[in-house]
């Protein structure tokens, strides 16, 4: 049996721990996603949902508790480590793309691969696959200005697959975007990442997105509750 690909542990999240004003964000969460496998993420705002997804990322640090990438314990690894592991194993999407605006899509994709120390041709062949497989192809010399918010956010979705990520975690991917379009993006994100048989975590609002994933859990209170999907 292998190691799930992310698993939290106790995770507790404090700001300004030990001062006068402490904010407890999360308090015990416990997660554990397999490989292949698609977990829904809804909270209710301000409930802590980015602080959960910058932590299981290793964007930051839980004040205690655990965060477990393929079996391995990261919690107090060096920056470096936990720079590599994020590098070589997570993929990010937001939804606000961060795209950098003066490159173009398909530079916006291979720009990670050559950071992850990929060569050229294979980063731009990689890149070109990606663009074309979420229907952009004919659109990758464009720069994002060029671009609609769909589409801006299907070269967000490749550069977080661009070096083939074992988790991928989505942070509200589709909420700026009009319901139509939102729903093209998640059945092509949904799509890929059952493809290469990643593990996901995306953080939604969206009832209806959510009950087509796998499961779906809750944050609440500082803690993680899984809902039957019914419910949702």
């Amino acid at each position: 049996m292998t190691d799930p690909v992310l698993e939290l542990r106790g995770v507790e999240k404090t700001y300004n721990p030990g001062k006068a004003i402490e904010v407890s964000v999360l308090k015990g969460a416990d997660l554990t996603i397999e490989r292949g496998e698609i977990v829904a993420l809804i909270a209710p705002s301000g409930a802590g949902k980015s602080t959960l997804l910058h932590v299981a990322g290793l964007l930051d640090q839980a004040t205690t508790g655990e965060v477990c990438l393929n079996g391995q314990s990261l919690s107090a690894a060096s920056d470096n480590k936990r720079t590599r592991a994020r590098r070589n194993q997570i993929g990010f999407i937001y939804q606000s793309h961060h795209l950098l605006p003066e490159f173009s899509a398909l530079e916006n994709v291979v720009l990670p691969q050559l950071a992850n120390g990929a060569s050229e041709k294979a980063a731009k062949q990689r890149a070109e696959d990606l663009l074309t497989q979420v229907g952009i192809g004919e659109r990758m010399h464009h720069r994002p200005a060029e671009l609609s918010g769909g589409q801006q956010q299907r070269v967000a979705f490749c550069r977080a697959m661009a070096n083939a990520p074992q988790l991928l975690l989505a942070d509200e991917p589709t909420g700026s975007l009009d319901p139509v379009t939102a729903d093209q993006m998640f059945d092509t994100l949904l799509g890929i990442t059952r493809d290469t048989g990643m593990a996901a975590l995306i953080a939604t609002h969206n009832h209806e997105l959510a009950a087509k994933m796998d499961r779906v859990v809750k944050l609440e209170n500082g803690l993680l509750i899984e809902l039957e999907k019914q419910t949702v």
